[in-house]
């Protein structure tokens, strides 16, 4: 009986050591590959959160006012946005509304001293995804980053990755356009452009995202897979790529 009872003891502790490994290589793992800016003008208050956030395994770096976070964001690729609203140059309401504007899907934390429901309110109609007040745990932080995130990647897992471009199919999967088989560059900028129809995307967007900067070689990289895309889709086609000057591209069906 004795033998039997540390039997079950050490099975149950196997068991609970194999969980707690588990739980620590999915946070460690969502944590590895993410990249959070934070947006917080008290220089003390934002080293301390960037530790934080680096202890836990993610890489963090900081902006001290809106104006510098917008540059960030628009230069380099970013998961998540931490930011306050008392900013000099840019507050977080002009910021936020900027990036929903521009079509960035960035996901927004608010952490705020302002408490009152008005200002709650508002973070969430300009489209945060959720809402902090001061002071706050750093351990909740963590869980909302998580959860917020899990939410994030399985809506990317289930978005639809076929589309009808007037009569063309273009099925990101097979990474085939009509019966063109398409580079993974050119499918992803593809796929970059039918997932955003009609909006326009800045090129830095682009740029960061597939190439990972906005270097100039990248620039003409991508100026020539604009004009395969365009070369595939066909003169006649009224499905086009269109170039806004000095902002980016979108992609548009004429008769519509």
């Amino acid at each position: 009986m004795q033998r039997e009872n540390e039997l079950k003891t050490k099975h149950f502790g196997t068991v609970f050591v194999l969980h707690m490994i588990d739980e620590y290589l999915h946070t460690t793992i969502m944590a590895i590959t993410t990249h959070i800016l934070i947006a917080e003008d008290d220089i003390n208050l934002s080293t301390v959160l960037a530790d934080y956030l680096q202890s836990k395994g993610y890489v963090a770096e900081t902006a001290s006012n809106g104006q510098e976070a917008w540059e960030l964001l628009s230069k380099k690729h970013f998961d998540m946005l931490l930011m306050d609203i008392n900013m000099p140059q840019m507050n977080g309401w002009q910021l936020l509304k900027t990036l929903r504007d521009s079509s960035f899907s960035i996901p927004v934390i608010i952490i705020s001293a302002k408490t009152d429901r008005e200002d709650i309110i508002r973070g969430y109609q300009l489209g945060c995804d959720d809402y902090m007040t001061k002071p706050y745990s750093m351990d909740i932080l963590i869980c909302k980053i998580e959860a917020i995130l899990r939410r994030c990647r399985m809506t990317d897992s289930n978005n639809n990755m076929e589309f009808d471009l007037n009569g063309m199919h273009f099925d990101a999967v097979r990474q085939t356009l009509g019966d063109k088989h398409l580079s993974s560059r050119e499918n992803e900028l593809l796929l970059m452009l039918c997932q955003n129809m009609g909006k326009t995307i800045e090129r830095n967007r682009i740029l960061v995202s597939l190439w990972g900067s906005d270097t100039f070689f990248n620039s003409r990289s991508l100026s020539v897979y604009i004009n395969h895309l365009r070369n595939y889709l066909g003169k006649d086609n009224p499905v086009k790529i269109l170039s806004v000057h000095g902002k980016g591209y979108k992609l548009v069906i004429m008769n519509e």
